[in-house]
């Protein structure tokens, strides 16, 4: 999960650096770093010469291959590119504007970079120490490709200008949930506020198995976007264990379509594709939350 952290009391001492990230070329090095929230840790993926697990405060944040930016480990991410492609396909999307709640090491970012070369994405992070340190680490375009700007998200959401976004993607947690802050129906509009008429919103939502956040979230969504999705694993929509859930908005319909069927179930833990009746029916009398009065 990308993070929005906080704490950071006690911090561990940073491994011993060649270079400000760790290595002679500025490049990543396994070891524990101090960030302004509290620590961030690579760990070298076994699996891949090159690829890194970036934890923060001891919490799985993103994976990154550095010489394949179209490998997503965490299934999560796959099942929010797969919604991002089917609604604003690549092949006739020439200008993808995206805005990223949410940084961690920017693993989706360097996706959509990938698949959508002239796109322009700016993606929020909390902790400044951390951002400095993924760029280096992870070898991201530059801008006007992708821009990081350190902030709240919310309150850089509200600053930014109405309709000049394609796709929001909200991926912010404080530990294993997103801040309240950043799920009421005042930040929705906010965010929905910033989007195209077909543009999409997707948020990355984590639940424990009674599925009463999850619902809480969905409804808020739903109270803003007219049309709705959901995308998750049938055990997590069963109740059966804490997990994520994927949930999309648009003023459009979002359709699922034979191929993202396939896609979502195609992958290490098949997924399923709930429309918008049936999200809506699975919310139920569920209120959404609003801001404290």
């Amino acid at each position: 999960m990308s993070a929005g952290r906080t704490g950071g009391a006690n911090r561990a001492a940073g491994p011993t650096r060649r270079g400000r990230s760790g290595s002679p070329g500025g490049g990543p090095a396994e070891g524990l770093y101090p960030i302004d929230t509290g620590t961030a840790e690579l760990v070298l993926d076994g699996d891949s010469p090159d690829g890194w697990l970036l934890k923060i405060n001891g919490v799985q944040s993103s994976h990154i291959v550095l010489s394949d930016p179209l490998r997503l480990d965490f299934e999560y991410m796959r099942w929010i590119v797969a919604l991002v492609e089917e609604h604003l396909p690549p092949e006739t999307t020439q200008l993808l504007r995206a805005l990223h709640q949410g940084g961690g090491g920017c693993s989706i970012p360097r996706y959509l970079t990938a698949r959508y070369p002239d796109s322009r994405q700016v993606v929020v992070e909390l902790d400044g120490q951390l951002a400095e340190y993924v760029r280096e680490w992870f070898d991201l375009p530059k801008a006007p490709l992708l821009r990081i700007r350190v902030g709240e998200a919310r309150a850089v959401t509200e600053s930014l200008t109405p309709g000049t976004r394609d796709l929001v993607v909200r991926d912010v947690f404080a530990g294993s949930r997103t801040p309240f802050s950043l799920t009421t129906v005042e930040f929705l509009r906010a965010s929905e506020r910033l989007l195209a008429p077909d543009g999409l919103f997707v948020a990355n939502i984590g639940s424990a198995p009674d599925l009463v956040t999850a619902r809480e979230e969905a409804a808020s969504i739903a109270a803003v976007f007219p049309h709705v999705a959901l995308v998750a694993d049938p055990a997590m929509l069963k109740g059966r264990r804490f997990g994520n859930i994927v949930m999309a908005g648009s003023g459009v319909p979002i359709d699922g379509t034979a191929a993202l069927t396939r896609r979502l179930l195609g992958g290490g833990v098949p997924a399923h594709f709930w429309d918008d009746a049936r999200v809506r029916a699975w919310i139920g009398a569920t209120a959404p939350r609003r801001d404290p009065s």
